[in-house]
């Protein structure tokens, strides 16, 4: 089969921005971004303060990805059976909701965490709903650079989230901090419900009679997409290269720690996100879209090769630059973007986005703990080396999925022409 057609004229951020809906996606998703870190940075610490325990600080700041890896499992369907709009803004004023309660300090430190985990179960089916808008709004390589923008936003949001966080935390307190996280809860959901066009349900479109409980229609979709050759390749190319270099993330600290007094984890870590955020602004915005497509093998291949250099254990700046260009290989996944959005049916794009997210979150963990696991009888830098080769065998076994004119299954069948949308400002 032919490689996938890419469109001819490379976006600019102008062609993007100057889609009025896409303007407000990219704001309230970095407004989400912001109050998210700052609620789990203030709920850290308001659990430590009433507990003293640093176990459970630490399971209240990771308390919302579990619950989110499992309502990715188990509930994407809702992600194409509701309206994204209604969606989006039913998630944000049920974050209010929940800080709101938090604010208040009644209840106590173990039912704040369960609180805040099955709210979590929600999360993936609100983030898939948004993610599947972009094809709607954003068309030919305006789409790329959509994705593009938004891992920017994430990244960069969460940065200032922390930044924001730790000076509301001086300022006001972890309660005052989280009051003000359900105010940017309340601006969020403005910002969506009158800033985006009201559309349909994508299942609604296409999908008649009956339809079974979003429980099994979730596991039934995602068995369907995984048993598609075509699709389960492009998700375990997204899933796999990068995903095991983050197992090199999750041994930084003891890395820095043993390279003596003054080497800080931080600046490792901080590296790896600048890196990918680079990565992502020049590819996206100044690789020509065929191009990009030509290159998505070699900047997974570039995850893990500059890993291999920890073997020899280099000092801290050394180490964060090789982080640095190593994580720059993230934007590989934007050459994929587009072959994976015309591999799906457009009826199941909210879970098919929602997969993709869920099945990076697991991969990371089990990348992170089996990274921490192995650092216990190997050197640091033995585990980072090992990190990175393990990306680069995931690479090789993938090239045919990643490289554009590789081998490939064929294409799943056209889908039927759903019902017109409201239009969108373009």
């Amino acid at each position: 089969m032919n490689a996938p057609k890419v469109a001819d004229r490379q976006a600019t951020f102008r062609d993007v921005f100057a889609v009025a809906e896409f303007r407000v996606i990219f704001a309230s998703y970095g407004i989400f971004m912001i109050g998210e870190t700052v609620k789990m940075l203030a709920l850290s610490v308001l659990v430590y303060e009433r507990t003293g325990s640093g176990l459970l600080a630490a399971l209240a700041y990771v308390t919302g990805f579990l619950p989110h890896a499992l309502g990715g499992l188990f509930l994407l369907a809702l992600a194409d059976r509701w309206p994204a709009r209604a969606l989006i803004v039913g998630y944000d004023l049920v974050r209010l909701a929940v800080v709101a309660v938090l604010a208040t300090g009644l209840l106590p430190p173990a039912a704040m965490l369960g609180l805040v985990a099955v709210v979590a179960l929600f999360g993936p089916v609100s983030s898939a709903s948004r993610t599947a808008l972009l094809p709607e709004m954003l068309h030919g390589d305006r789409y790329v650079l959509g994705r593009s923008l938004l891992t920017v936003a994430a990244g960069g949001t969460q940065v200032a989230g922390f930044a924001v966080g730790g000076l509301l935390l001086g300022l006001v307190g972890p309660y005052g901090a989280l009051w003000l996280t359900a105010a940017t809860c309340g601006l969020s959901a403005l910002l969506v419900r009158f800033g985006l066009a009201p559309r349909p349900a994508r299942t609604g479109r296409a999908v008649a009679g009956p339809r079974p409980g979003a429980f099994r229609e979730t596991v039934r979709v995602n068995r369907q997409l995984l048993a598609d050759r075509r699709i389960r390749g492009l998700l375990l190319a997204q899933w796999l290269p990068g995903s095991l270099l983050v197992g090199a993330e999750g041994v930084a600290v003891p890395y820095a720690a043993g390279l003596g007094p003054g080497a800080n984890a931080g600046i490792l870590l901080m590296a790896g996100a600048g890196g990918m955020l680079v990565g992502d602004l020049l590819v996206g915005r100044f690789v020509a879209p065929a191009r990009r497509e030509r290159w998505t093998p070699w900047l997974a291949l570039l995850l893990g090769v500059p890993m291999l250099v920890f073997l020899a254990r280099p000092v801290l700046l050394p180490a964060a630059a090789l982080f640095a260009v190593a994580t720059a290989g993230f934007a590989y996944q934007l050459g994929l973007a587009r072959r994976f959005l015309d591999a799906v049916p457009e009826v199941r794009r909210g879970q098919a986005f929602g997969l993709v997210s869920t099945g990076m979150m697991a991969a990371q963990g089990l990348a992170a703990a089996g990274a921490g696991a192995l650092s216990e009888v190997l050197a640091p830098g033995v585990v980072m080396a090992g990190a990175g080769a393990a990306s680069i065998i995931a690479t090789l076994l993938l090239w045919p999925v990643l490289a554009p004119g590789g081998r490939r299954s064929p294409a799943p069948p056209a889908q039927s022409t759903p019902a017109p949308v409201v239009s969108a400002d373009r």
